[in-house]
Parts: structure tokens; sequence; C-alpha cells
């Protein structure tokens, strides 16, 4: 016996395809979303970009549903590049005015799902903090802005229950049937040493704890554990020796469905699987009659799918394969 293997116990409910899931936080909050979207979950991951902090999270999902604006101090230039304080790096541009566009159309896009969304999934990746020292408000990212205008601190467990709270009321009163599973991510942070890595994702899991023990529809995944503590291995990290590699993250992703699907989404995502194979099937000869004869069979396949689930984008492959 050489590992300690994780058994986590089957969730009391149960996430059905239909259901629409809100995915965001640390860069394994894209890890999962993208897994759920691939299987035809209806999922939005991310919208703002990578996310780290839980206080930053739960901002950003209270600005959605409120539709507001960041205001102006979040807004900063660098370099000739548009960004804000509140999103990660990605959502940004060389102009002001599709800047401001842009913003606004991704804070309307988390509000149009979040509003009819089923299960929101927070993975928290780090309670370290920052604030600008001008105003005193936390930013999410620092976007390579001197550390001298940033205060560098720790949030407690008490604030991120206080904070995850009010968003939970917030939206229990929109949707009282809606569900939480929160995670920490096992992505490490080393560029604030190792020491401070260990306590951040303490702080994490202690909050998480309390939060599972308040809440009795509010879940928590160990992706953190499953990696530090189940897998335990370099082998399972990337060459950075910080993100968790793909055979990790498959891994995760098989103690997941089965902490949180039921026997008939498990069919499911068995029967899918042989779609996305047939999918990504390369031929030897594309005009074969083999070929072709193969990708008809796929298509009958996917039709017993439409109930399910909308197949067209998979259909439209398939067909442009006949016609190559």
């Amino acid at each position: 016996m050489f590992r300690t293997e994780i058994n986590i116990s089957p969730s009391s409910w149960k996430i059905p395809l239909g259901h629409r899931i809100f995915s965001l936080g640390s860069c394994f909050a894209v890890h999962i979303g993208e897994l759920l979207s691939t299987y035809k979950f209806q999922t939005l991951t991310n919208p703002f970009g990578t996310i780290y902090n839980p206080l930053s999270i739960h901002k950003l999902i209270s600005m959605s549903l409120d539709l507001k604006d960041p205001g102006d101090w979040a807004f900063v230039k660098n370099q000739g590049v548009y960004r804000n304080f509140l999103f990660h790096s990605e959502i940004s541009s060389t102009n002001e005015e599709e800047f401001h566009s842009k913003t606004k159309k991704t804070l309307q896009l988390a509000h149009d799902h979040l509003i009819k969304t089923d299960v929101i999934l927070l993975t928290f990746g780090t309670s370290i903090i920052y604030r600008l020292k001008e105003n005193n408000e936390l930013v999410a990212n620092c976007h390579k802005m001197p550390s001298q205008d940033f205060h560098k601190s720790f949030l407690t467990a008490d604030e991120i229950i206080e904070s995850f709270s009010e968003l939970y009321d917030r939206l229990k009163k929109l949707n009282n049937s809606i569900k939480f599973i929160i995670t920490v991510s096992p992505v490490r942070h080393l560029k604030d040493t190792l020491e401070l890595n260990s306590l951040s994702k303490a702080i994490l899991r202690v909050a998480c704890g309390k939060l599972v023990e308040e809440f009795e529809d509010v879940s928590y995944f160990p992706s953190y554990e499953l990696v530090t503590d189940d897998l335990r291995d370099y082998r399972f990290y990337k060459e950075d020796m910080l993100h968790p590699n793909d055979q990790a993250i498959k891994y995760v992703w098989q103690k997941f469905v089965q902490v949180y699907f039921d026997a008939t989404t498990l069919k499911f995502l068995s029967d899918w699987t042989e779609i996305l194979k047939a999918l990504q099937h390369k031929p030897f000869n594309s005009d074969s009659e083999e070929h072709k004869s193969f990708i008809l069979k796929t298509i009958k396949k996917l039709d017993q799918f439409k109930n399910k689930t909308d197949i067209s984008e998979e259909l439209k492959i398939l067909k442009a394969q006949l016609h190559e």
C-alpha cells in the first residue's frame, strides 16, 4: 500500500444533465467547468477570467446580479492597455471605449446565466489579498502595477464566511433551490513561499469547513486533498511543479462525477464519451467509403441524444466531413 486513497461519500443531492452550472474562481475552476461543458452541461466558467481570492469571487457574483459598473477607481491603463482591478488581465483592450463595452457585456453574460443557474461551483485559490493604498479597495489582480501601490495581507476565515453568507442569502432569495459546491484549488502559489502558501490554503480550508457545517446545501469537494494527499507525487504536476497535469485533473474529475451525478447521468457520460471519441477520430483516408460509413453510423448514434441535449454542433461537424 503506497498511497492513501480518499473515498468521498456521494452527495445527498445530485446534478442532473439539464441543470445550469456557474463555475468561478481559480484556474482549477476552468478545468472542471470545461469538462462539464464537454459533457453537455449548461456551464458558464470564469467569465471574468481567473479569480483567486474568495472575497473578489463573491463580489463579482454580486456585481453580476446587480449589473453594477465596477466604478472608475477599478479601471487602469498600463503600457497602453486598459484593464480592471476586479477582473483577470485577459479582460483587456487597447481601446478605452471597446474595453468598457467588453466589461458591460461580461457582466451581462454572467447576470443572464446566474439568474437561471442551479449550481454554483466556487474554487478558492488563495487567502492572500491586495488592497490599493489610495482607497483600501480590494483588487482581484494587480496587473503588474508597482507593488508599492498595494497593501498585502491575509483574509481571515471569519471574513470569508461573512462574505459568503451575505452572498448566499442574496442568491437563495433569487432561487431557493440553488446549490453550492466549494473547493480549494490544489494549484500551489509559491511566489509567496511554500510556508505562506500552506498558511493561505489552511485559512481557506477552515472557512470551507465552517461553511459546510452552517449551510446544508453547501457541499465541499476535496480537490485540494485529492491532489496533495491522495496523489501526492510531482509526476501529477506540470513542469512548473505548481499546476496539476492532465492525469491529475482526470482523476479529480472521476471523483467529482461519482459524488455529484446519479446513475442516469453517469450512463449519459459513458455514452457521450463514445461520441467524443468518434468526433476526434482521424481517418487514414477521409474520402474512403469506410470513413463515410463510420460517419453515418456516428450520426445515427448521435440522433439518440436529441431529446437529452443539444446535438446541433456535433451534427454540423460530422456532416461537414461527409462533404469534404
